[in-house]
């Protein structure tokens, strides 16, 4: 034993695990087998394990659909972008092909929303997946909607000059409408299949909401841009809603069974009233089977020399015209549009108009100079026997186009008249005073002519002028047939004051013994929110009216304006400043009316400030409904709340959501 070589035994360390001691030799290297390794090391491991196991599960449950749903819609932006930016209508076959790319585009990113649709019920997220699934869903029964609208005129667009003819004859305007309106019972069905994708797509759209988004990102007004789209569809949504009225009023508005009569109002908007403009004069047109013919025109004062006034004239009139009102302050016919609500004005007139002859007329048609101007844009130059050439060039006599300039030399018959003491007869008097508007009646003679007789290519932008002037209120119907009148009401063309449950906005402006100011006159509007402790809306609204031009005396000269706001019933007036003479408040077509006058001189600027308590209280999101005065041109908005800022050219009546 004693010969035996020695051992070295290593000296052996203790480590606790729990209750249980394992020994450890000191010197080893090799891996500490599993059952030895610390507990800190591997509780470590299986969290990394399941973090890594988290993020994989996440990135394949959210992210890749995300990623894959996101790059399908960049793709769709992408290829859609040009065509949504283009303006105008252009060539239709080519409108036609964008429309099914579209539609087709969108389709496809709708399959590819079925890879993320149910995140819609996650928490905070779910929202804004909601809303792009019913975006999608909206726009699917647009593009359905738009699919039948396209299959059901498409026979008309190349009448119309909308596509490319392969027919070489050549038609007039005329027989080229003629043709589109005997088809118009055969459209009428298909409007109930338009609506009820419209109203499917409403549906959708109403679900989303804009005020989950932020205001801004990376400097885009996100939320601003999602409100506008909202409000685009909505104004749709109503012009298609309220079209079969309409079309099925078309027929005998246009006499395609029985000829009908119309009286056609001249308002110069030059000289603004309420409902567009001064009535200076009239005509009386004939409509058979959808042809237009003037009959003949007249000065209103004409017709005003045979009526004996019966009812008193509202105190501005008298105040401001003064002339026929010192002698008697009842009101004359040319007087009887100042109700803004254009069929209150014309319920008056016609009624009183019948006691001098005025009869035997299926309603009345009010246009505006603008209407002249917008139809001389699409048509060109055109020639007036007897009376020379109208256009839209600007005339520097008066900065102003040219036709305007020369209506309103026409009728300028200021002078003395001299009578023969002997025989009694005129010998000196100036140029048409005896009737000052006889140029009327032959320029629309002319104007519907050459408009009838344009060809194929020209068609688009005549109907578009049309449009145009019947949406921006520059032409108001007022119809004695009780189906017509509430076709047109409903089509927003008639002029009326609208209820509204919420907050509103109508300023009615009139010269009254200003000459024609409103030539030059630009106008704008503010409007500012502000609240008191308890909630209550307080609003001040602020007019400015410019007159960049010098005195002339006969078109520009000092405007004695006449405005009254016309604001939600039950409003309180704090404040006014601004006015020469202020009016009692008064209540008036469902609302509250604050009314007063001030003067506006030739390059000078007048300020209007009203302050006034809201007859309600705070809300999120305010709805506010202005309605544009007829006549008026594109005056400037601005609305101003805590939380928000807008500014717009007011083309038409405008329903806007302030945020409080």
């Amino acid at each position: 034993m004693d010969n035996q070589p020695a051992i070295l035994i290593p000296k052996i360390e203790t480590v606790k695990i729990e209750n249980q001691t394992i020994k450890i030799p000191e010197k080893s290297t090799g891996d500490i087998p599993e059952l030895i390794k610390s507990p800190t090391t591997n509780s470590k491991r299986n969290k990394i394990f399941l973090g890594v196991g988290i993020f994989i599960s996440l990135l394949l449950i959210f992210l890749i659909p995300l990623v894959i749903f996101f790059s399908k819609a960049q793709g769709v932006y992408t290829k859609l972008s040009p065509i949504i930016q283009q303006e105008g209508f252009g060539n239709l076959d080519k409108l036609k092909s964008d429309f099914y790319i579209a539609k087709s585009e969108i389709q496809g990113l709708k399959n590819v929303y079925g890879i993320i649709s149910w995140m819609k019920h996650v928490p905070f997220a779910g929202g804004y997946i909601s809303d792009l699934g019913n975006g999608l869903s909206a726009s699917i029964k647009l593009f359905e909607a738009g699919e039948i609208a396209f299959n059901t005129v498409d026979p008309f667009l190349e009448e119309l000059g909308f596509k490319e003819s392969l027919d070489s004859s050549e038609k007039s305007a005329q027989e080229r409408i003629d043709f589109v309106v005997k088809s118009i019972p055969e459209i009428i069905p298909h409007t109930d299949e338009i609506s009820k994708k419209i109203n499917q797509a409403e549906e959708y759209v109403s679900k989303i909401d804009p005020n989950r988004y932020p205001e801004k990102f990376r400097g885009i007004q996100i939320r601003e841009k999602i409100q506008k789209a909202l409000e685009l569809f909505k104004e749709v949504s109503k012009y298609v809603s309220e079209s079969k009225p309409l079309l099925e009023s078309a027929p005998y508005l246009l006499g395609m069974e029985n000829d009908r009569t119309y009286l056609v109002l001249f308002q110069n908007d030059k000289e603004l009233r309420p409902t567009g403009g001064f009535l200076t004069a009239y005509s009386i047109m004939k409509v058979s089977k959808a042809k237009f013919e003037p009959v003949s025109s007249d000065d209103i004062y004409n017709l005003d020399s045979k009526y004996k006034p019966e009812f008193e004239a509202p105190a501005p009139i008298v105040d401001l015209i003064k002339g026929p009102y010192i002698l008697s302050k009842n009101i004359r016919l040319r007087d009887m549009n100042y109700s803004p609500d254009f069929k209150l004005a014309m319920d008056m007139f016609t009624t009183e108009a019948t006691k001098v002859g005025m009869k035997d007329v299926d309603g009345i048609i009010a246009v505006d100079t603008h209407l002249l101007v917008n139809l001389l844009n699409a048509i060109g130059e055109i020639g007036v026997p007897g009376y020379g050439n109208f256009s839209t060039k600007v005339e520097p006599k008066c900065n102003c186009p040219q036709v305007i300039y020369e209506l309103e030399s026409f009728a300028d018959v200021e002078g003395p008249i001299i009578w023969d003491p002997v025989t009694g007869k005129i010998i000196l008097r100036p140029p048409n005073s005896d009737n000052r508007k006889k140029i009327i009646g032959p320029l629309m003679n002319s104007i519907l002519a050459n408009a009838m007789a344009q060809p194929r290519e020209k068609i688009p932008g005549l109907l578009d002028s049309v449009f145009k002037s019947v949406t921006e209120k520059h032409i108001l119907f007022y119809l004695f047939d009780e189906n017509a009148q509430k076709a047109v009401e409903g089509f927003g063309i008639a002029g009326r004051i609208e209820d509204y449950d919420g907050d509103y906005l109508h300023v009615s402006d009139s010269n009254l013994g200003g000459r024609k100011s409103n030539l030059y006159v630009k106008h704008e509007v503010s409007q500012e929110y502000s609240l008191d402790k308890n909630g209550n809306i307080q609003k001040t609204v602020t007019l400015t009216y410019k007159n960049p031009e010098k005195h002339d005396g006969w078109l520009n000269s000092v405007l004695p304006n006449w405005v009254r706001l016309y604001v939600p019933k039950g409003s309180t007036l704090v404040d006014v400043q601004g006015l020469e003479k202020q009016y009692n408040t008064t209540e008036e077509l469902g609302k509250t009316v604050f009314s007063g006058y001030f003067r506006l001189r030739p390059e000078g600027v007048s300020k209007v400030v009203y302050t006034y308590t809201l007859p309600f209280k705070k809300q999120d999101n305010l709805k506010l409904f202005i309605q544009k005065q007829p006549g008026t041109d594109t005056p400037l908005y601005t609305i101003i709340a805590d939380k928000d800022e807008q500014e717009l050219l007011l083309t038409t009546d405008k329903e806007i959501k302030v945020k409080m």
